[in-house]
């Protein structure tokens, strides 16, 4: 595949973001689906909350997923125009495997609520780096369909935030590297 296995450090570094819409078959299997979604739930997690839980949303689901996120859009906005709601149908339809992460903190807990967000975060980079690992590409995306009203409630989790969604894949084309921080301007002593 294109991950470098050499050290746990390079197959980390050697991670890349693939955009959704250039991820193709095949994807994740569902034995390798099930190793990245335990690897993503092996984070950081004060308290042993589990403040988070995975979507998987499968191909034989994805035109249901589209159709409750056109319904939640037009019930946000109701003069959305046909453009904005077949991004929303293309959306639903990229990569062979589709996984919804969301947040879900439980407020009474003594741990702060900002730690139980991090969790979330750190999930969500376990996942596509577990999914480095099994040999496939993967992009988180937002937006609309992460923060849009009824999204968590219609996905069965009602009073939840979407951190993202989570594109899995083979890459269609060879992925970019991006321009990074620069080490020495981020990285400090104390």
């Amino acid at each position: 595949m294109f991950n470098d296995l050499s050290s746990p450090a390079s197959l980390v570094a050697s991670r890349r973001s693939a955009k959704p819409r250039d991820l193709v078959a095949p994807g994740p299997d569902a034995a390798q689906l099930r190793r990245i979604l335990a690897a993503a739930m092996r984070v950081p997690d004060h308290g042993k909350l589990a403040p988070w839980r995975l979507v998987v949303i499968g191909a034989d689901r994805r035109d249901a997923f589209a159709a409750l996120l056109k319904q939640c859009y037009r019930a946000d906005k109701p003069d959305a125009a046909p453009r904005e709601l077949e991004a929303l149908d293309q959306f639903a339809h990229q990569a062979p495997v589709l996984v919804a992460l969301l947040s879900t903190p439980a407020p009474a807990s003594a741990i702060p609520l900002w730690e139980q967000e991090l969790s979330a975060g750190a999930a969500g980079m376990m996942l596509l780096t577990a999914a480095h690992a099994e040999g496939f590409a993967g992009g988180w995306l937002t937006g609309w369909p992460s923060y849009g009203p009824g999204v968590a409630e219609g996905l069965g989790h009602p009073g939840a935030r979407i951190a993202g969604y989570f594109f899995l894949g083979t890459p269609a084309r060879p992925l970019e590297e991006r321009p990074r921080p620069d080490y020495d301007a981020i990285v400090s002593h104390f």
